[in-house]
Parts: C-alpha cells; structure tokens; sequence
C-alpha cells in the first residue's frame, strides 16, 4: 500500500501544482493591471512539482505519477506487471482527488467555477479546444512523440545508480520543455491521469475527445519501453 499511496501523493501533488498555475495564476484578466506567469510558468510549474514529487517520494514507488510512464517502465522490463493496475489506479484517483479541491476553491469565488468549466477547465484537445486550434492528428502525433520522448529521458537517467541524483532535475526539465513545445497544440498532456483530471470538470467537450489523451500517452510510451527493450537487447534494469 505505501507504494500506491506514494503514487497518489506524488500524482496529486502534479496535478494540483500543474493545473492549479494554470487556473489561478496563468493570467489574471480581471486585474487591473493584468499579470499572469503565461505559459512559461505553467510549464515551470509541471517540471517544479515532478522534481519535488521525485524527490519527494520516488524513492518508495519510483516517482512515475504518471499511467504513460508506468506502461513505458514495464513495457522496458523495469516494473513488475502486478503493479500496473494498483498504480494506475491510484495515479487517476490523486489527480481527481486535487482538481476537486481546485475545484472547491473556485467554487468560492462567484462564477468563477462556471468561468473555469466553461474554459475546459485547463483540459487536454483538439480541433476547437486546442489552444492554437490544432486538428486532431496533429495532436496525436505531438502527444505520441513527446511522450516517447520524455519515457526516453526517464529509461536513460535511471538505468544506472550513478545518474539517479540527477534524476529528478533532469526528468522535471524534460517535462518543462514538453510543455513549452505543446501547450500551444494540445495543452500538454502525455499523462493519461492529468488529462482525465482535468476533463472530469471540463465538460462535454474535454470528455468526449479525452480518448486521445489516453490512447496517445499510452502509445508513446509503449513504443519508448520497447525501443529500449529490444534495442539493447535485453531488458535494463
């Protein structure tokens, strides 16, 4: 149970630091002089949470926070397959578990909750509900790649003891950059617990395309687990 519970923790934290810059603090339009930390921010929020996260308790479950990049280490031949439900599991219920209470601060503030739902409450899209109104199969081949990308990064700096204090950094700057590069296109998600987070609150539109952000993160990692796998011929633990 302590490695789920380390998995919860360390997905809620993500979660709420991540998404919760994204509510309250990306811009603050009601101001009068409006100021807002933008998308750098919000991006250095999602890369400063997974490194206090790691940190924090990755020593106990591994630090994934993340059902893509628990797919990715099993698929490599680093976790045991009778952990993939239970961290799964707990990765969806911390990350629901912290935007319901964004949610509930929110709600404190009169229209404040309807104004975030009605802006996909910081969801994961396509087409209209993509920041830079991005079609579907460019979201898809981003999300595929950027996931493979950062499951690359994770399976390079944990194949051996002598990089892992450098671990953290090195995995949160990873996340940092992936933001940079797709808020724009996608919101960023290459985290199938984030995204269903975030779509919980969002509405019809972050629910009904939610699939992708699933399906995506899922593939990019399969695919970085297996190049690792196989092409260094057997499985690196």
């Amino acid at each position: 149970m302590q490695l789920y519970g380390a998995e919860f923790f360390g997905t809620f934290l993500l979660v709420f630091g991540g998404v919760g810059t994204a509510l309250f603090a990306s811009a603050f339009p009601d101001a009068d002089n409006a100021l807002g930390v933008g998308y750098l921010g919000v991006a250095l929020a999602f890369g400063l949470t997974l490194v206090a996260g790691i940190s924090a308790v990755g020593h106990i479950s591994g630090g994934h926070f993340n059902p893509a990049v628990t797919l990715g280490l099993w698929v490599a031949g680093r976790t045991d397959a009778k952990h993939l439900v239970g961290y799964w599991v707990s990765q969806v219920l911390g990350g629901v578990v912290a935007t319901s209470i964004l949610a509930a601060v929110l709600a404190g503030k009169p229209g404040a909750f309807s104004a975030a739902r009605d802006s996909g409450f910081a969801s994961n899209g396509f087409g209209s509900a993509s920041p830079g109104g991005y079609g579907l199969w460019s979201v898809l081949l981003i999300e595929v790649v950027l996931t493979a990308v950062f499951l690359g990064v994770i399976l390079s700096v944990t194949a051996k003891p002598e990089y892992r204090a450098l671990a953290p950094v090195a995995i949160g700057l990873t996340l940092t950059l992936i933001h940079l590069i797709s808020i724009p296109v996608s919101n960023t998600s290459v985290n199938p617990a984030r995204s269903i987070a975030a779509a919980v609150y969002g509405g019809g539109e972050p629910l009904g395309q939610l699939w992708l952000f699933i399906v995506a993160p899922l593939v990019g990692a399969a695919i970085a687990g297996l190049v690792v796998r196989f092409g260094s011929g057997r499985a690196v633990r």
